[in-house]
Formats: structure tokens, C-alpha cells, sequence
């Protein structure tokens, strides 16, 4: 499948900084990205190095030897495993900028990789590419059952699909977080993943979670950012408007691929996710999630907001100078509720837009409308 929108993103990247860089998690498709941007793009050279491949480890032994003679594009996939090479491309991109462009690709954010930050300030620009979304498959059914990793979404079954993420989530326990230095047992990460999958879109409580797990709340909220940093989990922040009101001031989380939630759940097929108590929960958490990709909104854009009282938003975001909210709602014909009459008055929303899996738009007052998850994602990307 060719992600034009992202081939777009990295020539405009390249156009302001001699480095670009793509993260994202394992398996959602940066390797295939950047073949199909060498493709795509006249390069006199590509220089390609795989630093999962021992051959490619061992030929940046001496990096600067190796690199700083070469033309053209140079590929580093899997950054993560040499963050050590940043100080050396600032140093090769300020000598030559002229003859070198680095693609560099990697599983872990930005934040993971907090030596890209201190040594290429200006001169890396940053791209996240997740696995498949409703706007790039158009097929929303499967998108929610299987997830969007390219290998799990285009099995040939359901089965295959659950099949390659029960194994996608031990690997990723046991070799890769492992392989960023996290010295974690697989297993008492595995736990605490569980038990994570009963607070999707749900207030964080890391005191709960330290009992269960007998660990301090540090340590719970070290292993959150873990799965945060590596694309597993999605933490919204609270938004604080009327300060006359208590609001509540701790995180929601939510799992960003659908796909892994219900392998961790063990739902393989919708059948399956229908029986399942929350199934509402789940539909929530995917259209969220659609959204916030649709809207390419980084983490400290996405807000909710919740008082005391009861009131709440699932999903608020400045848009230019205008303040947009987000209800989803899994129901035949969402209605009106005193909450989102509030939301309006208290946060001084510009629109309020409820999402929902049905067909058929309609308003539901002033600066309030309803849509249909596809019906929304099929407008042009500046729509509130």
C-alpha cells in the first residue's frame, strides 16, 4: 500500500533539514516507507544500513570512517540500537551539507531518543508514521478487529491476523524493549500490559496499579512511559478551563492499535469483541484514536476534560484559534446530553462534534453535529 500522505511529509522534511526521521512502532511499515521514497526520488546514491544485520553493526565500528565519505541518501534503520552515531551526523551534516542526507528510522519516540534532540537541534526534522488508518484502508471493520500493523491487517484470516500479534507482543516483550536498554522481566511487563487493557480509556490510577503489582507508583508510571515511548499506549492530559470548578487532573489512557488491545484481551474476531463487557469501550478508544491521527495531532495537543461534577469531553484540541471537542458515543442515534451542553458553556467550544458508527450526519444543536466515524474521516483534513 503507497502512504502517499507520509512520502509528502519526509519531501518536505528534507526540503527545511539535512536529516529526517522516522519513528513509529515496530513492524508498521518504515522500512517500506523509505524503499518507497528512494523509489520515488532521483538519488545519484543510496546507502542502506540495517543496524539489526550484524554485517551493517559491524560496518559502523569506526562510523566516521564509514560515513563520512559517502554521497547521496544514507538509510539508517533501527537508530535506537546506536543512539551513540547523533554527535557524529551533527558533525557529518554541518561538513557537507551539500553531499549528504540521512533518513534515519527508528522504534522508539523522540523522547526515547533524547540525544537526536541535544545534538541535532535544527537540523533533524521528526515524522511518525503509525500503522494503518481508516482514511489509508477505507475499510473499517477489519481496521478495528485486526488493528493496523500492516502484516496483522492484511492476513489472509482473522485467525492468521490474531495469530501474528500474539507472537508480534512476546517478541516485543522479550527482544525488543530488551534491545533499548529496558532491563524489565518480559513478564512483569506483560502483567502490568494486562492490566492496563481495564483502564483503556479510563483515569490512570498508578497507585492501584502498584498494589496489584506490589511496585511503588514510580516504577508503574516508568513502565506507562515505556509503552508510551515505543507507540503501544496513548496518555491524553487533562484540560483545565474554569478554574472556579474542580476538574480532574489525572491522565486517561488508551491504547493506540486496536488490533493489540484485542489480542491482549483475547478477541479474535468481532464475534469474540462483542460478547466482550465493554465492547462500547473499544469502539471508543479506536474512533479516538482515528481521530487524533486524522488530525495529526501530537501528544501535547490532545487533551480531554472532566469535572468533579460529572461533566466531561473526550477529546479536545486547538485548531488555528479555534477550540474543537469530541464525544464518541457507540449507540444507533446519539442525543443530546446536559454534558455536552456544558462542555459547549464551560470550555467556550467552537464546535462539538459527536462520533458515532453510523451513517447518517445530523446536527444536535448550535455548534453541535453529529457524524459517522467514516463520514468524518472522508473530509478534507482541515475540518473541525
Amino acid at each position: 500500500m503507497k502512504r502517499n500522505r507520509f512520502l509528502a511529509k519526509i519531501k518536505e522534511l528534507f526540503r527545511v533539514h539535512p536529516i529526517c526521521a522516522i519513528l513509529g512502532p515496530r513492524q508498521c511499515g518504515k522500512t517500506t516507507l523509505a524503499r518507497q521514497f528512494t523509489q520515488e526520488n532521483n538519488f545519484h546514491q543510496v546507502h542502506w544500513y540495517d543496524l539489526e544485520d550484524p554485517r551493517d553493526l559491524a560496518r559502523l565500528d569506526q562510523p566516521m570512517l564509514s560515513l563520512e565519505s559517502l554521497e547521496g541518501l544514507i538509510i539508517i534503520d533501527e537508530i535506537q540500537r546506536r543512539p551513540d552515531l547523533f554527535p557524529l551526523l551533527r558533525v557529518l551534516v554541518d561538513r557537507q551539507p551539500a553531499h549528504q542526507q540521512y533518513l534515519i528510522l527508528g522504534s522508539a519516540s523522540k523522547i526515547l531518543l533524547q540525544q537526536s534532540s541535544e545534538s541535532l537541534a535544527g537540523r533533524i526534522g521528526y515524522m511518525e508514521l503509525t500503522p494503518f488508518s481508516v482514511s489509508e484502508t477505507h475499510d473499517i471493520d477489519t481496521l478495528w478487529v485486526r488493528g493496523g500493523f500492516p502484516r496483522s491487517f492484511l492476513g489472509d484470516s482473522d485467525a492468521d491476523s490474531f495469530t501474528w500479534r500474539t507472537n508480534y507482543i512476546r517478541t516485543f516483550l522479550e527482544m525488543d524493549l530488551p534491545s533499548l536498554g529496558f532491563n524489565i522481566p518480559a513478564q512483569q511487563l506483560y502483567r502490568f500490559w494486562m492490566m492496563l487493557t481495564q483502564y483503556h480509556g479510563q483515569l490512570f490510577n498508578a497507585s492501584d496499579l502498584g498494589r496489584s503489582l506490589s511496585v511503588s507508583d514510580h516504577t508503574v508510571r516508568k513502565y506507562l512511559d515505556i509503552l508510551e515511548g515505543t507507540f503501544m499506549i496513548r496518555t491524553l492530559q487533562p484540560w483545565f478551563a474554569n478554574i472556579q470548578k474542580r476538574h480532574v487532573k489525572t491522565p486517561k489512557i488508551y491504547f493506540r492499535d486496536s488490533g493489540i488491545l484485542n489480542a491482549l484481551l483475547d478477541l479474535p474476531n468481532r464475534t469474540a469483541m462483542e460478547r466482550y463487557a465493554r465492547f462500547g469501550a473499544l469502539w471508543e478508544g479506536f474512533a479516538l484514536e482515528e481521530i487524533v491521527r486524522f488530525h495529526t495531532l501530537h501528544p501535547n495537543q490532545a487533551f480531554f476534560w472532566r469535572t468533579h461534577a460529572g461533566a466531561e469531553l473526550d477529546l479536545l484540541f486547538k485548531q488555528e484559534d479555534r477550540l474543537i471537542g469530541f464525544e464518541f458515543k457507540y449507540a444507533d442515534a446519539p442525543k443530546l446530553t446536559p454534558s455536552m451542553r456544558l462542555a459547549i458553556e464551560d470550555l467556550g467550544l467552537d464546535k462539538l462534534n459527536v462520533i458515532y458508527p453510523g451513517d447518517v450526519d445530523y446536527p444536535l444543536g448550535y455548534s453541535i453535529h453529529v457524524y459517522g466515524l467514516k463520514s468524518y474521516l472522508s473530509q478534507t483534513r482541515d475540518a473541525g
